[in-house]
């Protein structure tokens, strides 16, 4: 029964590589946000759908989405190496110091690490909506930092617990 789990756990390559694979969809895409920032400025002219807003504003929204982006696709290399150390590397090798800042020891610290980018990603999801409706602001826009704050309490309170 050992060796049957020994040989399935290499059906998480799926995972890491469909996960590798969105990173850099993700990272070209930021990449092209980035490039739609640098030419609002170089025209210093609005797109038609952020129009209420000037050049300079604009070319930050397209940053803060392109910021958003970028973090997404850190997440997905964080849990493809993460998948990568739970289930197929070998635990007695030496760590690649590269990339030991992504060291994942077991599940749980894989979960609140990606629990943690998610918290982030959330809140920089709130200032693109803010940023983007600054003229237009509705009491319906508490609704996304109230949920930050209680998905942040909640992984604050399960860290609490693990310690204890």
């Amino acid at each position: 029964m050992n060796a049957i789990f020994k040989v399935f756990r290499y059906t998480s390559l799926i995972a890491i590589f469909c996960s590798l694979i969105g990173s850099l969809i993700l990272f070209g895409v930021g990449g092209w946000e980035t490039y739609e920032a640098l030419k609002i400025i170089m025209h210093q002219d609005a797109p038609n759908h952020l129009e209420h807003m000037n050049f300079s504003n604009a070319a930050t929204t397209y940053i803060l989405k392109a910021l958003d982006t970028f973090l997404i696709a850190l997440v997905l290399i964080i849990f493809a190496k993460g998948i990568y150390n739970l289930f197929i590397s070998n635990k007695n090798a030496k760590t690649d110091p590269v990339l030991d800042w992504i060291n994942i020891p077991n599940i749980g610290h894989l979960k609140n690490t990606l629990a943690e980018v998610i918290i982030v990603i959330l809140f920089v999801i709130f200032l693109e909506i803010i940023f983007e409706n600054l003229n237009n602001l509705k009491w319906e826009f508490t609704i996304l930092p109230i949920s930050i704050l209680i998905l942040a309490l909640a992984l604050k309170f399960l860290r609490m617990k693990e310690k204890k």
